[in-house]
């Protein structure tokens, strides 16, 4: 059997990718090829996130809470900065 050197070329990569042999990469790869496309899978059923209360007090936004994070932060940059503390 003659390859052409473009088909030698891919097997010798195939074969140092996967460090098979000769014989054993050229049988998978003309399996692969034979076989024909592979079975499509079936469609994985899709992740849903369900939505829980928080168990916030009425009156707490939640969309709130970063700005809230944020200026407590800053006011803690303020106090040390105020103290002569580094941060």
């Amino acid at each position: 059997m003659t390859l052409d050197k473009d088909v030698e070329q891919l097997l010798r990569a195939a074969m140092h990718r996967s460090r098979r042999s000769f014989k054993e990469t050229l049988n998978v790869a003309v399996r692969l090829a034979l076989a024909g496309p592979p079975a499509r899978a079936a469609r994985p059923t899709r992740f849903v996130v369900r939505a829980g209360p928080m168990g916030l007090r009425a009156g707490i936004d939640p969309s709130g809470l970063n700005k809230m994070a944020d200026d407590l932060e800053a006011d803690a940059v303020i106090a040390a900065s105020a103290s002569g503390k580094r941060t």
